[in-house]
């Protein structure tokens, strides 16, 4: 990004002084912030359906923990998007026509996975060292909190003046992104004028994120005794060929496109490989059928169509050497790539709050590694997203999880004073 880029951004058109700012920043109640991110983080919200756990407990605190706020205006909804999985909706409106803003956080987390593996108790909230341990503390749930205690700051300052808040709170951002899928569907982000996703990145400013497809390859041979291959068509050199055609195109992608300075570098990766599919491997036994899967993670200027195109061709071209090259190719998933302009309204925001409330220092761009619940926000509704939050953006699904509660607490304030200046432009 150029040097002109950034120093474009600097400015916004508000009627909101900066002593307004700096109180409205030390309104943030940081005893509540960490309260909350506690009590939300004790509440296991993991996806479990063979133990008929999910996000409802955890949902039904955040909807009645914001009806009483007692914030006036604001419309608390719950819709199930599948069973025991509720969003939450909060809408709050200034009465005054304005620009709206959304805030998203997601309730659901990852599993705990081996509790013996961790030093603090997953679901503890325990605070040690000035940090909040445990499973959601820093993807997302902190982040959550700094989102409605910023609202609330804003709203108890007197500093939402006009305009409209958006509180997202969905189910399954770490799944298939359900909730935030229904919560689009529903018509909920019509007449969004930006979103701020709640992600641990650092309180670093994102503009940018990867985009990501998932696929499914299968070969289909015939079964045979590894002391005669001829016999049958052993399914595995062909899996083999296609993952070498593959990382040629990769490395192809990546000449073409170079490194970019947020997201790095595009890949495609073979993540799971198994053959037989079905049954018992055998060493003496050339299986009937290999499977693989690909995770793909692209960014900007690489077209999801054309790169579906370019695998189907990849196939094609095999078989066109090999009689018995038998392939399916299946996408199972598709999130494109987001990118937004620094010149947006919703970046310029984020910039001068940053400075306001890190005391003058310069903020630091980055992108998101990994898909979010923005990017269906931006490709399907047009919103421009910037994601941020507190959090080692290294430690999300880990054991042992934090967040570190001065971070926590700037986040809140730049979320609060993002949302001031956003919605105060005139």
């Amino acid at each position: 990004m150029s040097e002109r880029g950034l120093t474009d951004t600097r400015s916004t058109d508000t009627q909101i002084s900066a002593g307004e700012l700096e109180r409205l920043a030390s309104a943030v109640d940081t005893k509540e912030l960490v309260e909350l991110t506690r009590r939300l983080v004790r509440i296991p919200s993991v996806y479990r359906p063979s133990a008929g756990e999910a996000e409802g407990p955890c949902a039904e605190f955040v909807a009645d923990y914001l009806r009483n706020l007692g914030l006036p205006g604001l419309e608390v909804k719950v819709e199930e998007v599948a069973p025991g999985r509720p969003n939450v909706i909060g809408v709050l409106s200034s009465g005054k026509p304005g620009r709206t803003l959304l805030y998203e956080g997601h309730t659901d987390v990852v599993t705990e996975g081996d509790r013996a593996a961790w030093t603090h108790d997953p679901f503890g909230a325990e605070i040690v060292d000035g940090r909040i341990y445990g499973r959601g503390s820093c993807d997302t749930k902190g982040n959550l909190a700094a989102a409605i205690i910023a609202v609330r700051a804003l709203v108890e300052t007197g500093m939402f003046r006009k305009g409209r808040i958006v509180l997202a709170i969905p189910v399954d951002e770490e799944g298939l992104m359900l909730g935030i899928k229904h919560f689009i569907r529903a018509g909920h982000a019509a007449g969004v004028d930006a979103a701020v996703i709640c992600e641990p990145e650092e309180n670093q400013l994102c503009i940018t994120q990867k985009g990501a497809m998932r696929a499914v390859v299968r070969t289909r041979g015939v079964m045979a005794h590894g002391a005669m291959p001829l016999s049958g068509v052993n399914p595995i050199p062909r899996m083999a060929a296609i993952i070498a055609a593959m990382g040629d195109y990769e490395r192809a992608e990546k000449a073409r496109l170079g490194c970019h300075p947020y997201l790095g570098w595009p890949s495609i990766t073979p993540t799971i490989v198994s053959a037989p599919v079905n049954g018992e491997p055998q060493i003496n036994v050339i299986p009937d059928e290999a499977y693989m899967t690909l995770d793909i993670r692209t960014i900007p200027g690489q077209d999801h169509a054309e790169m579906e195109r370019t695998f189907q061709g990849i196939l094609a071209r095999l078989a066109q050497t090999d009689p018995d090259f038998k392939a399916e190719l299946e996408i199972i998933e598709r999130r494109p790539w987001t990118e937004t302009d620094l010149g947006e309204p919703i970046v310029r925001a984020f910039d001068a709050a940053y400075r306001v409330v890190s005391g003058g220092k310069e903020p630091i761009y980055n992108g998101v590694p990994g898909a979010t619940d923005g990017t269906f926000l931006n490709a399907w509704a047009g919103i421009p997203i910037l994601t941020t939050g507190a959090g080692n953006r290294l430690i999300p699904h880990q054991k042992d999880e934090y967040v570190d509660i001065a971070e926590l607490e700037e986040a809140a304030r730049l979320y609060a004073v993002a949302g001031a200046l956003f919605l105060g432009e005139a």
